[in-house]
């Protein structure tokens, strides 16, 4: 069954550029478009789409707006369109806390077809595969993470598949100097659910590699700063790890640890080939080398597989790795590729992460 995708954009040109792109795929069907918040409203609720790209400037109604309408009335996976700029960056990160699945950046001039850049062509390419994944999962808006706390608390740890799940009482934190923690779509709702929660007297620093773009991310870690107790930034080169700190990878660029001085980061611009920027692979390898059995690696919500080698070189290096279960993912990618290859110590549902980090070293 083709997903079913309502566009919602005040501009002629992107609903209509948008409205091409999707048609040109077999597995996609848009079933109407609208220009201003009011209109999707109206059309969510009448025309139950499985997923809504929504614009986040318009008349009459803007888009956060919107969502939250469609987010009491009619549910379903919504992508924010966001212009690259600070203001934006801040409106879709809220759009993303209060249950929009993802993002993408909108320029006008990397949209239009044929632009010979290639931008084009990628943006294609994404905007599809982000439909048809979000299209074809049950939907879980991220306004409902906070309701999974009344759900039960409970781990379970892979053995030899990941179909043979055992189930275990609880999950004790290893003895760790260091936490890193990888993710992409979904992340930015479910990092903060989690890091918010965390003691300002948290004893070891943490490391977050999130697929961001440059302009998102010094937005995103304000943000988590201003929510948390403890403190967070964008890393920068040359910043000395700190308990109860942590560090956001910037988009667009690398963030690894000093070889010759483990407590020490690296941020350096990112080899062209790499697919992601920033990478979790790389940000794991370095944290493997530094601190080898000393480190605990999260994979969290995301698409795709980024994170999957690292966690195999945190691994052989006597690290432990715990992975996030299906149920509380937005995108099920990234852990399912950690515990599909037996690296996963345990796989946990977002309320039992938030709650080992609240109450590290209880035992």
């Amino acid at each position: 069954m083709a997903v079913r995708v309502l566009v919602v954009d005040d501009s002629f040109f992107f609903r209509n550029r948008i409205k091409q792109i999707l048609t040109n795929h077999s597995g996609i069907t848009v079933v109407d478009t609208a220009k201003d918040g009011i209109e999707a409203v109206a059309k969510a609720k009448q025309l139950k789409p499985d997923v809504v790209t929504m614009d986040v400037e318009m008349p009459k109604m803007d888009g956060i707006t919107a969502l939250k309408q469609i987010m009491l009335e009619s549910p379903c996976q919504v992508i924010m369109l966001s212009s690259l700029t600070r203001r934006s960056a801040s409106v879709t990160l809220e759009a993303l806390a209060l249950g929009a699945a993802d993002y993408m950046e909108k320029d006008a001039r990397a949209w239009v077809a044929g632009s010979g850049s290639g931008d084009s062509a990628h943006i294609e390419s994404v905007l599809a595969e982000k439909i048809l994944t979000l299209g074809r999962q049950q939907q879980r808006p991220a306004s409902l993470i906070a309701a999974r706390s009344k759900e039960r608390v409970v781990s379970t740890a892979p053995t030899t598949s990941a179909s043979r799940v055992d189930k275990i009482d609880q999950v004790r934190w290893p003895e760790c100097d260091i936490v890193t923690i990888g993710s992409s779509t979904g992340g930015p709702a479910a990092l903060q659910f989690i890091l918010t929660q965390i003691p300002a007297d948290f004893p070891v620093p943490i490391l977050l590699t999130q697929h961001m773009p440059k302009a998102f991310t010094s937005v995103f870690a304000k943000r988590l700063d201003d929510l948390s107790l403890i403190t967070i930034k964008e890393a920068e080169n040359g910043d000395q790890l700190k308990p109860g700190h942590a560090y956001l990878a910037p988009g667009g660029q690398q963030m690894i640890l000093d070889p010759a001085h483990p407590n020490k980061l690296i941020i350096r611009a990112s080899d062209e080939r790499m697919t992601y920027k920033p990478s979790v692979d790389l940000t794991f390898a370095s944290v493997a080398k530094g601190y080898g059995h000393r480190a605990l690696a999260l994979v969290m919500t995301g698409m795709g597989a980024d994170g999957c080698d690292g966690a195999r070189i945190l691994k052989n290096a006597g690290a432990t790795v715990w992975a996030q279960d299906k149920e509380s993912c937005t995108i099920f990618g990234m852990p399912k590729a950690i515990i599909q290859a037996e690296l996963a110590d345990a796989v946990l549902n977002i309320e039992s992460i938030r709650q080992l980090f609240n109450h590290w070293g209880h035992r």
